[in-house]
């Protein structure tokens, strides 16, 4: 194959996005899926079931998606659980926070004219196959495919790095040979690339098992997504979107659970029959919703952080989940990963038009997306792990921290512009 500006490693959702960021500028890339590739008859028998995972996309997220033409498929889908309001709340305690409240001047326009009846969205909860369907349709499209190679169901091999002027030489499971300028690891928290080039990983393991399972519950969730801060660790309920004739007459009844425990409890659950596992996950909630009358695609995951100790080597970047991944509890994996994208296009394109072409992903450009990304997530993965001690464990359920911890979450509960700024965060934007 001809020297391609970028090889990218990796088709997720991050990898995909970032190869129609770069066909759309006119860049030519080879995309790697290590998976086989699905014709529209496969891809429909994948979307015919419910997925108990779900992304909790930020505005930021959408907006990048909207850009390289997906949104617009998830959207006309109709697989995707708009959310308005966030609720966080800790049972054993005091205070709430809640996020979009509907009487926080939602509906106004800058001179306090109404222009709206429903509080602004927050973000959507969208099925991880969704968004990958929808960005394969638009990999295939016109606009995009004169720039773009895609090499599926095959796994990279070997990676021979030729000098700065060349780049890499990446050989696949046919013994495709592929030349990349640019290679780019977006392969996941085990990262082959990572690995390759010999960058060391930074890691946390919080003992902690996360139950992921979607459930039916008696009372509507309203637009909102819930997170219950429990002595045990985190208990998310994430809208899902309504697929069936029933559920659509009967709508917003539907909702991915995230459940974090204590890894030895967590194992003990995941054993239990399904009836079982409903009722213990009512209870802890308190009922919030009313009784689960149904449970579905229950798993478990561990939970652990992980940083790499550099996105950056000579001809190489690491983005997403191959350069950092973070607690589950704020939702916010997957947009980091789209940040990642967004930042490190933004200053590849810069080069490429400044240079006429000539210069690309030369080692200044890598290190300033570094220098923009890896602090961010660095604070992010830290605050997240802040969190989590700061409900669950023994240190925890210590009083002075319980009361610290419940006149902090009353006191910002109060405060209207710090929820606000607190909702711009999480919206990315």
């Amino acid at each position: 194959m001809k020297n391609n500006h970028t090889l990218i490693i990796g088709s997720g959702i991050v990898g995909a996005t970032l190869a129609l960021k770069l066909a759309q500028a006119k860049m030519p890339v080879t995309l790697i899926d290590a998976r086989p590739a699905r014709d529209e008859s496969a891809w429909q028998g994948v979307l015919s079931k419910r997925d108990a995972r779900v992304y909790a996309l930020s505005l930021a997220s959408i907006n990048l998606l909207k850009n390289v033409g997906a949104w617009q498929k998830i959207a006309s889908s109709e697989r995707k659980a708009d959310y308005s309001q966030m609720q966080v709340w800790q049972l054993n305690g005091r205070g709430e926070l809640l996020f979009g409240e509907s009487s926080d001047n939602f509906g106004e326009s800058s001179d306090g004219s109404s222009n709206s009846i429903m509080p602004p969205m927050l973000g959507s909860m969208v099925e991880p196959a969704v968004i990958e369907h929808a960005l394969w349709q638009r990999l295939g499209e016109g606009d995009v495919s004169e720039y773009l190679t895609i090499v599926a169901g095959q796994k990279v091999t070997n990676m021979d790095w030729l000098g700065t002027q060349k780049g890499y030489r990446v050989t696949v499971d046919n013994g495709t040979v592929i030349n990349a300028r640019l290679l780019v690891g977006a392969d996941g928290r085990g990262s082959f690339v990572r690995q390759q080039a010999a960058i060391g990983l930074d890691t946390l393991d919080y003992n902690q098992t996360a139950i992921c399972c979607a459930i039916h519950t008696e009372k509507p969730h309203q637009a909102t997504a819930r997170q219950a801060m429990l002595p045990t660790g985190t208990l998310a309920l994430l809208p899902l979107a309504d697929i069936t004739d029933d559920d659509k007459i009967n709508p917003q009844h539907w909702q991915s659970i995230v459940w974090t425990l204590p890894r030895n409890q967590a194992l003990a659950l995941i054993e239990e029959d399904d009836r079982v596992i409903a009722d213990k996950l009512a209870a802890a909630c308190h009922y919030e919703l009313g009784a689960i009358s149904q449970i579905e695609s229950i798993a478990s995951f561990p939970l652990t952080a992980q940083q790499a100790n550099s996105y950056v080597a000579d001809n190489l970047v690491l983005i997403g989940d191959a350069a950092h991944g973070v607690h589950p509890l704020a939702g916010q994996g997957l947009n980091l990963g789209m940040l990642d994208v967004q930042v490190l296009s933004e200053q590849l394109a810069h080069d490429f038009t400044r240079s006429g072409g000539t210069i690309w992903g030369s080692n200044q450009t890598l290190r300033s997306y570094e220098r923009l990304r890896r602090p961010h997530n660095s604070l992010m993965m830290h605050s997240f792990s802040a969190l989590n001690w700061l409900f669950a464990g023994s240190l925890a359920q210590l009083r002075p921290v319980q009361q610290i911890r419940n006149e902090g979450m009353y006191r910002v509960g109060k405060i209207k512009p710090l929820m606000r700024m607190f909702a711009k965060q999480a919206s990315g934007v």
